[in-house]
């Protein structure tokens, strides 16, 4: 699972003593915490504590300004978008009990999103909508195609809420006209990348992720069709449920559905109309909206850092790698993200002789862009430290201790080495794409090119990371000699 992998690549890349924060999503997320737990203390406070419980209040608040002009993106609206079937879903959503200060606009390089109407502060409300108006398993419940999806053995209410769409978007008298109306008639994500764009990603990481999407979405889609159309052709007519309308959906519920909570305790996977408008930010304005509020049964996206007017409201999709938001959502983010890596496959038997190492236990290995790394001194030259751990006890039963004597320079030229010629071999795999026409080339093989530009970046940073290494114990090994 996505959040699971978030969660080991930041503990895998968390080092020991290390210094300053993950990711900005992280520290504000934790800033907003602290808030929180302020915000509680102040409701129950002792007069001599009030004062000190405010000033550390408005120390943090400050801070989160801090980081939100450090991150702040720039964005240039194409006032030529006009956005008349947006309103009209704005106005539908408003008439239905929905509250927003935000509007619609066409964000260059991000497509539509939403922009702030006024100036608004942590903790303000940017949009509210009702759980009345929310797409969720529930419909299915309601609808004609539930006796018959309930008989199949092992079906998702996730895959019943999409075959349910794939068929309401045709419906002209559908509550959610507006929404389908909408939605558009190609995602572009990953999963509908072309031969060429594919051809060129041969050997990466994102064609593995795409051609196994693909895959389990056919032998999904085949254990279902022809045969309930055949079955069942009043109720899944074989002209709305073919291959490319089954994709269009899967694509529609990867790339808008949310994860929500409701009152009763059930986590249900759901569509929210204009709450789809906001885009994805390594540096979000909302980060917690997972949750309906039981005193209005709504949904609040609470800003967790201010938002300037004309300024793009933006949230987290999670703690997402390029290849995977490429895959389901269909764009890189801008921005360095700490969640691109490339993993480093080990045998389990190589790791067994790992002595006294806190992190002994990691088996798969990742590295990533070193220009985020906060040491590039000796003994850890810009590489995570679990990577590094690992190679040194594969070539020593004794326990490595960063000192600067012979035998340990000479361990570390060795390990430098073999990941230099490791990812030459990785950097030549990744041929770049530079006679590509950009200009006149398709939208999937120009993300093709993103992704394997981001990856050559990376790997290029290792490479120099290496050799920079080796410069280092090579001096020291110079002088361990001259002291002999």
């Amino acid at each position: 699972m996505q959040w699971a992998f978030g969660m080991q690549v930041e503990l895998y890349f968390g080092q020991i003593g290390g210094l300053g924060f993950y990711s900005p999503r992280n520290e504000m997320e934790a800033q907003n915490f602290i808030l929180s737990l302020i915000k509680s203390a102040l409701s129950h406070h002792v007069r001599m504590q009030t004062h000190a419980l405010q000033d550390l209040r408005d120390a943090l608040i400050n801070r989160i300004h801090e980081l939100g002009t450090e991150f702040k993106v720039e964005n240039k609206i194409d006032i030529n978008y006009k956005c008349d079937k947006e309103k009209c879903l704005l106005q539908w959503a408003e008439n239905n009990g929905a509250k927003t200060r935000l509007q619609i606009a066409y964000v260059e390089g991000a497509g539509r999103g939403a922009i702030a109407m006024e100036d608004m502060e942590v903790g303000d409300i940017a949009m509210e909508i009702p759980a009345s108006i929310t797409i969720s398993e529930d419909l299915v419940y309601k609808s004609d195609m539930y006796q018959v999806l309930e008989k199949i053995d092992g079906i998702s209410s996730e895959t019943m809420s999409l075959l349910w769409s794939m068929k309401e978007r045709h419906n002209c008298n559908s509550q959610f006209k507006m929404y389908f109306d909408t939605l558009p008639e190609n995602f572009n994500t990953g999963l509908s990348f072309g031969v060429e764009a594919i051809m060129a990603l041969d050997g990466t990481l994102l064609f593995e992720e795409i051609m196994q999407a693909k895959e389990h979405l056919r032998v999904q889609y085949d254990e279902l069709f022809p045969a309930l159309s055949k079955d069942h052709p009043d109720i899944f007519p074989p002209e709305l449920y073919t291959w490319e309308q089954f994709l269009w959906a899967c694509e529609l519920w990867y790339s808008n559905s949310m994860k929500i909570m409701f009152a009763d305790g059930n986590l249900k996977t759901c569509l929210i109309p204009i709450a789809g408008f906001l885009n994805h930010s390594l540096h979000p304005h909302i980060v917690h909206y997972g949750k309906i509020d039981s005193t209005t049964n709504s949904l609040k996206f609470r800003l967790s850092r201010p938002c300037s007017v004309g300024e793009q409201c933006c949230l987290s999709y999670g703690n997402f790698s390029g290849s995977h938001l490429i895959t389901f959502y269909g764009f890189l983010p801008q921005g360095d993200n700490p969640y691109d890596v490339i993993p480093l496959d080990f045998e389990v038997d190589q790791v067994d002789t790992m002595v006294e190492c806190p992190l002994s236990n990691w088996t798969t290995h990742m590295v990533r862009g070193t220009w985020l790394s906060e040491n590039q001194n000796i003994f850890y030259y810009g590489l995570p430290s679990p990577l590094l751990d690992c190679l040194r006890s594969a070539r020593s039963q004794m326990p490595f201790t960063k000192t600067l004597i012979k035998a340990n320079m000479e361990v570390d030229k060795e390990i430098l080495e073999d990941l230099q010629s490791t990812f030459n071999a990785m950097m030549e795999n990744l041929s770049d794409m530079d006679s590509v026409d950009r200009e006149s080339s398709s939208w999937d093989v120009k993300l093709a090119s993103q992704f394997k530009e981001m990856q050559r970046r990376i790997v290029s940073s290792i490479l120099t990371s290496c050799s920079t290494g080796i410069k280092l114990v090579e001096h020291e090994l110079s002088k361990c000699k001259a002291e002999e």
